[in-house]
């Protein structure tokens, strides 16, 4: 039994619990191995309920070759629930009223999120901030001065809770508020530096987590951090990112949920600042201060900006647009696999000319995305 691409063709979000037993069972559900989101979504609609799903779940195993095969325990659930009541913590069920809408438009939308701190802030119009972790001070300054000047104008600010960018923009957004999603439990502080942070927010905006309580992080979900943050905002701005960052997978994020994307521009020859000028190069809107983001995004902010509502500038007509780049890079991955597929066949295949995927390949090789063999064979990394 493994996690499909596929998801239920349904555009609505399951209906939530109706009582306790429903919640436990449903997070029971979902915490039992080899349970991703999809797999859950598809259990809960071909089943009905949590308990017929779990009833279930063995015989499905078995039929997909697993065999011995343990639903979780009912004292792991026990015991996520009661360190969620010791860490003060909340567990929003999708389809609840708490439950942050954007997040509804991701087709894996967390079924459950464990929060601390102000959840009405989940329902306020959000950006993005996210960029470097060994950002220069140049930037840590342009994030910070961002996150003020955009709390001030109504924004909340949401990022990562990592070192450089993420805690600068965090901090300046405090008194007029800010969300930090975590990439492990939400009572869990990583990087340790950052725990007094995370305390004020806890107190004055809000932490966000999808994962179970306690959980240490991994390098795997910090991915999956990373579309619940383009998730929650409207847009996302890109302050310092190298050409290979966790922020440039932020911004793909954003895109594939038609958000805008929006980078800061830096020095050719600093690292920090290649991810951000590839971002602008195809299309990205350029951002000097707080007043280009606004411009940018104001047909879609709540309330009239001071600036006149004007559209981003158009990327010139001969290049890719940002969208046209990852939808790109979406076809090039959904045709390569671990067979190796020759470059000029690829080429055939996307119907594209080549001077259009020459320079994507190169992209996605640099990322560690693809592999390039003898030969001009191609495979995607595993």
């Amino acid at each position: 039994m493994t996690e499909k691409d596929t998801h239920p063709s349904s555009t609505h979000p399951p209906l939530p619990p109706t009582s306790e037993d429903d919640r436990f069972a449903c997070l029971r559900l979902l915490r039992s191995r080899r349970v991703g989101i999809s797999t859950y979504q598809r259990l809960l609609i071909e089943h009905g309920t949590a308990q017929n799903a779990l009833a279930a779940l063995p015989e499905v195993a078995r039929a997909a070759g697993v065999s011995r095969y343990e639903i979780c325990p009912e004292g792991v659930i026990h015991a996520e629930l009661k360190a969620g009541r010791l860490a003060s913590a909340r567990l929003i069920a999708q389809g609840t009223p708490d439950y942050p809408a954007p997040l509804n438009d991701l087709p894996d939308a967390p079924p459950f999120l464990w929060v601390i701190g102000d959840t009405t802030l989940l329902h306020k119009p959000a950006i993005a901030l996210v960029g470097a972790r060994n950002a220069s001070s140049l930037g840590t300054r342009m994030a910070r001065g961002l996150a003020r000047d955009l709390g001030n104008a109504g924004y909340t600010v949401v990022s990562g809770l990592a070192r450089g960018v993420d805690a600068a923009a965090h901090l300046a957004a405090l008194d007029t508020g800010t969300i930090a999603v975590q990439a492990g439990g939400v009572d869990t502080i990583y990087p340790a530096e950052n725990t007094e942070l995370a305390l004020n927010i806890a107190e004055q905006g809000l932490r966000l987590s999808e994962q179970p309580m306690g959980l240490q992080p991994m390098a795997r979900h910090f991915p999956a951090r990373n579309r619940l943050i383009s998730g929650l905002a409207q847009a996302t701005v890109v302050v310092e990112a190298a050409a290979k960052s966790g922020s440039l997978i932020t911004a793909r994020d954003a895109l594939d949920l038609g958000r805008d994307v929006l980078a800061v521009p830096g020095h050719p020859m600093d690292a920090r600042a290649s991810g951000c000028n590839m971002l602008i190069r195809d299309g990205a809107v350029l951002v000097r201060d707080s007043a280009d983001v606004i411009e940018a995004i104001a047909p879609l902010a709540p309330r009239a900006p001071e600036l006149p509502l004007t559209a981003p500038p158009a990327p010139p007509p001969d290049r890719r647009s940002l969208r046209e780049t990852a939808n790109l890079h979406g076809q090039i991955l959904n045709r390569l696999g671990p067979a190796p597929l020759p470059e000029d066949q690829l080429i055939r295949d996307l119907d594209a000319p080549s001077e259009s995927v020459m320079p994507l390949l190169v992209e996605l090789e640099l990322e560690g995305s693809i592999n390039r063999g003898p030969g001009g064979l191609l495979t995607r990394a595993s």
